[in-house]
């Protein structure tokens, strides 16, 4: 059966079962389910179908009034990482790192749409033409963006980036190379002694992922504070923690609330630590300040090829903001970031660490970095296999004092 043929199937038997539904919102799941799978007998009286081919049409027949019509077969496959929807008949997915075309589609343009408003509703977000950019969750946790017309010129655009049903732990990322044991121990170290850190790595490079790891060192008698665009960090091992996330404007062009007006508030709040999920623009200077006036500990992430680079957007960042004097904004960073971890997406998909600096000072009125840890590759990499291994420079940890008042010994590093 290809394609086509798949789909008048399906429309044929989406409209038997309407034709006994006056409202399909009166049955429960199970009546539901219950009423497509005798549709399905019926139907298979008279049409030669497989046990597999029949399995599949109710699966998509219930999904198609209760799910995310095509998309919940790939939101329950757990290999799938990202769903990419650039129109209602064309969507890609990414699964094992590679994008491939999915042969699925939705029915028309207006069905996307009702997926996408049932998307947004449940997060009390709002998308159409006046506001056509939004970013909202799914119930499993999982980022969705979507862009509408006119600004996406080929019809609604929906991108899902899905999250491990179980967060992955520093031994997770350990076993799959993304960093060695003695480069996750050093960290679990800083964690614990308080030391602030950024994180900073390309779209897809692992961030969320590695930051949501490194919170599994806070210690549990700890208060903490996140602060996210939309709420993905999975932090459940905390017991003391309160998670905020941003609102956009309503309709009327009131009622945002932004990550600076969060950082704000969760001062207020009594936290040990403060986790901001991302920082963008202005809100940088916000999350310095937290971080030197107390909250020692804490962690954000952002977008960049590298430290340095990273370093330079968070100079903008703050300008963007705060006219203040480049002098002033790097003693800012120098001061409130003690530590800089980046990853990479690398040519073969794998994500690595790849750097680790200490933030020393300023000289010479530029931010000076140690390089504590490099990714070296070797040569048996090729254009399909990158083949390296994180390895310590040898510089030694300069600044060791919270190592010292957290009790811990610095000798190591």
């Amino acid at each position: 059966m290809n394609v086509i043929e798949e789909a008048d199937l399906f429309q044929s038997l989406k409209q038997d079962v309407l034709d006994q539904l006056n409202n399909a919102a009166d049955l429960s799941n199970q009546q539901l389910l219950e009423l497509i799978e005798q549709t399905m007998f019926h139907f298979s009286r008279t049409h030669v179908l497989t046990a597999s081919q029949m399995e599949k049409q109710v699966q998509r027949l219930f999904h198609s009034f209760r799910g995310l019509d095509v998309l919940q077969p790939l939101i329950d496959d757990k290999s799938i990482t990202e769903i990419m929807i650039n129109m209602h008949d064309e969507i890609y997915i990414e699964k094992n790192g590679r994008l491939t075309r999915f042969q699925g589609c939705f029915d028309n343009e207006q069905k996307l749409m009702d997926i996408i408003q049932a998307i947004v509703a449940k997060v009390n977000r709002i998308v159409n033409e006046s506001m056509p950019i939004v970013d909202a969750r799914l119930p499993d946790g999982s980022r969705v963006n979507i862009v509408l017309p006119p600004i996406a010129l080929k019809g609604p655009t929906m991108t899902i980036r899905k999250f491990p049903e179980k967060p992955m732990t520093m031994e997770d990322l350990v076993r799959m190379d993304t960093l060695d044991a003695e480069a996750a121990e050093f960290l679990k170290y800083l964690v614990i002694a308080k030391f602030n850190i950024f994180i900073s790595g390309g779209t897809g490079s692992g961030k969320t992922t590695f930051l949501n790891a490194l919170t599994n060192f806070i210690p549990q008698e700890e208060r903490i504070i996140t602060i996210e665009d939309i709420a993905e960090l999975q932090m459940n091992h905390l017991p003391n923690i309160v998670r905020l996330e941003t609102r956009n404007a309503n309709t009327e062009g009131k009622g945002e609330i932004s990550i600076r007006s969060l950082i704000h508030a969760s001062l207020r709040m009594r936290p040990n630590r403060i986790i901001v999920g991302e920082v963008r623009g202005a809100e940088a200077l916000d999350m310095l300040q937290a971080m030197n006036t107390g909250h020692e500990g804490s962690i954000s992430t952002g977008h960049s090829n590298s430290t340095m680079d990273m370093l330079s957007r968070l100079e903008t960042m703050i300008f963007s903001g705060a006219n203040l004097p480049v002098g002033v904004i790097r003693k800012q960073i120098s001061s409130a970031v003690d530590i800089m971890i980046h990853l990479t997406r690398l040519r073969d998909r794998t994500r690595k660490v790849t750097e680790i600096h200490e933030v020393i000072g300023i000289v010479d009125g530029e931010i000076q970095l140690n390089p504590l840890y490099v990714f070296v590759e070797n040569e048996g990499s090729t254009l399909q296999h990158v083949n390296g291994k994180l390895q310590r420079v040898g510089n030694k940890l300069m600044h060791s004092m919270k190592f010292t008042m957290a009790g811990l010994s610095s000798m190591r590093w």
